[in-house]
């Protein structure tokens, strides 16, 4: 019995992508069935392949964000190159870029450009900044764009800020752009016209960014930096146990509080103390109830703790390092992990998307080689095997 056809099974996507955000976009939609022909530089292609060699010698971001897409390699300053670029351009649906500012446009690729000679393509641009405005030509890289915006400020401890230990700002372009492109494949299909998606890193983040923006704005200052503590609910937050393992729990609301002061404190009378009484009483008096439960949570083990706020309905967790994160009972009893082959013939473990569709299973093909599928996509384009020859002598591929 034949499988079921993935959602965006026949729908081709050419992508000039490097780094992380735009391969992100791309790997979701390779993910969901579509054919995504990564063109990379001749040679070392992407710069991702090269950011570290953890993964059996590739590049532990290179592995997460290119599975299951075909690479082929063009040097398109080269008028062969460019010419096999726009080849591709006429059969397919949607075209992804995260080049340097201007370099779409330098190549002839720009938004306006691809729109009057295919209509029906649907441009996605991934910039620092956005297309226009002041900043234009800026380069943007993650960690900028968490400092643009603000996140370090709020990321750390009261003596000291920090960057958010994931590419946050790159995860968050490339979701908005693989939505994007989703909302513009389905507007295609209903209305007939391909709309050009444009995201940048400083406005993806920026969205991430609205419940401070508003705390600040409205409430006069900024949320304070405070570790593993919650800068606007308390308790919330991570306490070190008798055993010196951390605990982090959550009081979400007024019946969660009644109940973590009778039940597991021993103190239901301090629910009502008017220093505790409501959400934002805690937190200006978070000081002194942190206190008390710091207090309450060194006389136990950190498993007994944990069992005893389960039992009363608190939500709660130890604090793991990567290690423990990849033996998750919760990964392995859903089962989360799948294989995937890396160049070189090995496989490696890779996280199934998020998102489940029920009765179809996602793509997980192998990472790609540079330049692996160079040669099957020219003769797919009619180059003869003499072509392929010649421009490979040439380093056009």
């Amino acid at each position: 019995m034949s499988l079921p056809q993935l959602p965006l099974s026949g729908i081709t996507v050419v992508s000039l992508e490097q780094a992380v955000a735009a391969p992100y976009a791309t790997r979701q939609l390779a993910d969901l069935g579509a054919r995504v022909i990564k063109v990379e530089r001749p040679g070392d292609g992407d710069f991702a392949r090269r950011y570290d060699t953890t993964v059996h010698g590739h590049s532990s971001y290179f592995v997460w964000l290119n599975r299951s897409k075909e690479s082929l390699t063009l040097d398109l300053k080269d008028p062969r190159g460019r010419e096999i670029l726009d080849q591709l351009l006429d059969g397919a649906d949607v075209f992804v870029q995260n080049l340097a500012p201007g370099a779409a446009d330098r190549l002839g690729l720009g938004v306006s450009v691809l729109a009057e000679r295919r209509p029906r393509l649907i441009p996605c641009t991934i910039s620092g900044y956005g297309t226009s405005g002041p900043w234009a030509d800026r380069k943007a890289y993650d960690l900028l764009v968490q400092c643009q915006t603000g996140l370090v400020s709020l990321t750390g401890t009261a003596d000291e800020t920090a960057r958010v230990g994931i590419s946050v700002a790159d995860i968050a372009a490339g979701m908005y752009a693989y939505s994007g492109i989703l909302t513009a494949l389905y507007t295609r299909a209903t209305t007939g016209t391909a709309h050009p998606v444009e995201v940048s890193l400083f406005e993806a983040l920026a969205e991430w960014m609205s419940q401070p923006a508003n705390y600040t704005r409205y409430g006069g200052s900024q949320p304070p930096r405070l570790g593993t503590q919650h800068a606007t609910i308390a308790p919330y937050g991570a306490f070190t146990a008798a055993d010196g393992k951390d605990v982090l729990f959550s009081i979400q609301n007024e019946r969660e509080w009644a109940a973590l002061c009778a039940d597991f404190l021993g103190r239901p009378g301090l629910a009502a103390d008017p220093r505790f009484a409501t959400g934002s009483d805690r937190v200006a008096h978070r000081e002194e109830l942190n206190a008390v439960v710091a207090e309450r949570i060194a006389r136990s083990d950190a498993a007994e703790v944990l069992k005893d706020l389960a039992d009363i309905g608190i939500a709660c967790a130890g604090v793991n390092d990567v290690a423990a994160f990849l033996d998750h009972p919760v990964l392995a009893a859903r089962g989360r992990w799948h294989d995937v082959a890396v160049p070189g013939g090995a496989t490696v473990q890779a996280l199934l998307p998020p998102a489940d569709l029920a009765g179809l299973s996602a793509r997980m093909d192998p990472v790609p080689a540079v330049g692996e599928h160079t040669e099957a996509i020219l003769a797919e384009l009619g180059r003869s095997q003499g072509d392929i020859a010649a421009l490979r002598a040439d380093a056009v591929v």
